[in-house]
């Protein structure tokens, strides 16, 4: 497999230098003219990548201000009226977690373009690896289907680049509804897109946003049970404590405190170090 690490990146220079050194007829030149696009495409590809990382990084920084003015603020709760800084503690959790789904998305937009540039490599050095294997003196004729298969790859990279872009737009679409309020529509749209791709790694989040949204129409029971499919689904996924979470609050809203007790305290038991835990420590603060 190719990467985008130097060493890879000579070999491909050695390869394209191989593949000029080859341009002996019409057929060769036809070739290396693709091979030309070709590089075009895995640049402009690793200028994609490279803005997202500068994306990723600029949140994480964000995220790491929110951070410390959290300790700041924390360090100071001795000193200050309780209530509102708990009000100020809470709005600065919400903007991490905000920030914490977009650091998650855009690591996802960066996975698959390193993906979809790993497979430009791919499909340059096979056809740069046919070239080298031809007979430099060789006919016309044997070499005239050598560019059928480069030809017949195209359609299945371009549906490689577009997928993604769709399971993207997918997931955005149905952000967009749930952060307009519309939880009913929301709900269709993370279904449809976890149907859709049932193993990306936005599909935990999509599951849990349904039980979110559910909460935020009132139906306790049913996001329960959105919730419990998540942990069943995904069990190793970070949204786990969230979903707990919000098993909890649901139970809180349908009157059964005990059982919202017992989620808390085997949230906090499980994953000690989450925000999800802090959260539920405080709330249970507030039944004792």
């Amino acid at each position: 497999m190719w990467c985008n690490c130097v060493g890879c990146v000579k070999h491909f220079v050695v390869l394209a230098g191989a593949a000029m050194s080859l341009a002996v007829s019409g057929p060769v030149h036809a070739g290396l003219f693709d091979d030309d696009v070709a590089r075009k495409q895995i640049t402009e590809q690793q200028k994609r990548l490279d803005g997202l990382k500068e994306q990723q990084d600029g949140l994480k920084e964000q995220q790491e201000l929110l951070a410390e003015r959290l300790a700041r603020i924390e360090s100071d709760i001795k000193n200050q009226p309780i209530l509102g800084l708990v009000s100020q503690i809470e709005a600065l959790r919400e903007e991490l977690r905000q920030l914490r789904g977009q650091i998650e998305v855009v690591g996802h937009n960066i996975d698959m373009a390193a993906k979809r540039q790993r497979d430009m490599y791919v499909d340059l050095d096979t056809r740069l690896r046919r070239l080298e294997q031809a007979p430099a003196a060789s006919t016309p004729a044997p070499a005239s289907p050598a560019p059928s298969p480069a030809a017949g790859a195209a359609p299945a990279q371009v549906a490689s680049v577009a997928a993604p872009n769709d399971e993207q737009r997918a997931y955005d679409a149905a952000q967009n509804q749930r952060r307009t309020g519309n939880y009913q529509g929301a709900i269709v749209a993370f279904q449809s897109f976890i149907a859709q791709h049932p193993r990306s790694t936005l599909a935990p989040r999509a599951q849990y946003w349904i039980g979110d949204s559910l909460f935020n129409l009132r139906e306790f029971k049913n996001a329960i049970a959105s919730q419990q499919k998540l942990i069943s689904a995904y069990p190793d996924s970070s949204s786990v404590p969230d979903a707990l979470l919000n098993i909890a609050s649901s139970q809180m809203e349908l009157g059964d405190t005990a059982a919202a007790r017992t989620t808390m305290d085997g949230l906090v038991a499980r994953y000690p170090s989450s925000e999800a835990a802090e959260k539920a420590k405080r709330r249970l603060a507030t039944l004792k």
